[in-house]
């Protein structure tokens, strides 16, 4: 491919997303870092966990945004008494042609294009788990057989920081599967005036297919063929060694505050996420400025604070902020 065929495709794909997100804003007022970085997530195929106060638009957005890319929609509530084969499905017995029984499959809302894991952290670790190989493997094994999951497939899960009463926490583990933690924040007054203009009048806009499945999968495609500046791989390298209190580089903070930095997934993410975000610029390559921009929604739910830093109530931005900053460029 020609340079002036990349920059064609370039145009065309950043062409595609601004129309997208801006289909999206027609029905969703403000929260435009939030739609962006679970767009993201969409385009570099990993799975978000969103963390608001109630009543902030979340499940509109990730429904809105599933209309506008033309893909399936299935929402979970969790709760304590949610089974595993609530998610999955299980099998039942019906009846057939010849007026005999038989087992067959119900899928379960996991076999959606997008699910929306609404306060995820109230139900059991062993319903949680029913998540996780769908999520790491696109699959998921269910009386008796391992079913592929629709592609493109993303999780988008939700917990309510406020009452954190009688909830499961999710596991480093399980955090660790999410590419991207995302900070839902209050509305401003200007949007707060918005959203009451467009929620309590006659005005009732849904969003239309602006994208196909098929158009997403080929976007996937071009953004891992995005090129990376050596320069700048080796700088995500050394900010997520930084997160590590006994690396060298590490910082004042990390060293007093931090117990375990990100894993190898949070570089991963950064590096996507970079590449994505340049992609949505229109520039043909990340820099440093996309990576600071990605980093803390990739590492602020892999980094674990000590005793300290939890007693303190040590803000997880801020330490990485300081590592952002504090880590060498080339």
């Amino acid at each position: 491919m020609t340079t002036a065929q990349t920059q064609a495709q370039l145009d065309a794909i950043q062409n595609s997303l601004a129309n997208l997100v801006r289909e999206v804003q027609t029905v969703i007022v403000g929260q435009d870092e939030v739609l962006k970085s679970i767009l993201t997530c969409l385009l570099a195929g990993g799975h978000g966990l969103l963390e608001g106060v109630p009543g902030l638009g979340k499940t509109l957005m990730i429904r809105t945004l599933a209309s506008a890319v033309d893909l399936s929609f299935a929402r979970v509530q969790f709760t304590p008494d949610l089974m595993p084969a609530d998610i999955v499905g299980t099998s039942v017995l019906v009846e057939t042609p010849g007026g005999g029984r038989e087992l067959s499959f119900q899928p379960g809302p996991v076999f959606a294009n997008i699910v929306l894991a609404d306060e995820i952290n109230r139900a059991t670790p062993k319903t949680q788990s029913a998540l996780l190989e769908a999520m790491a493997e696109a699959q998921v094994t269910a009386a008796g057989k391992t079913r592929p999951l629709p592609a493109p497939f993303l999780v988008l899960a939700t917990q309510n920081p406020l009452e954190m009463e009688g909830t499961y926490p999710l596991p480093e583990a399980q955090l660790d599967r999410f590419l991207f933690k995302i900070d839902v924040p209050f509305p401003s007054e200007a949007d707060l005036l918005q959203i009451l203009e467009r929620t309590t009048g006659n005005r009732n806009h849904n969003a239309k297919p602006v994208l196909s499945a098929p158009e997403l999968m080929a976007i996937r495609t071009f953004v891992r063929a995005i090129p990376v500046a050596p320069s700048i791989s080796r700088y995500v390298v050394r900010v997520l060694r930084a997160t590590h209190p006994d690396d060298a580089n590490a910082t004042d903070l990390v060293k007093r505050y931090v117990r375990f930095g990100g894993s190898p997934r949070g570089a991963q993410a950064i590096l996507l996420a970079a590449r994505i975000r340049s992609l949505m610029a229109g520039r043909k390559t990340p820099s440093i400025d996309d990576v600071r921009a990605v980093a803390p929604s990739a590492l602020r739910h892999r980094v674990i604070l000590n005793f300290e830093g939890e007693a303190e109530g040590v803000a997880i931005d801020k330490v990485l902020a300081q590592v952002l900053t504090g880590v060498a460029t080339d």
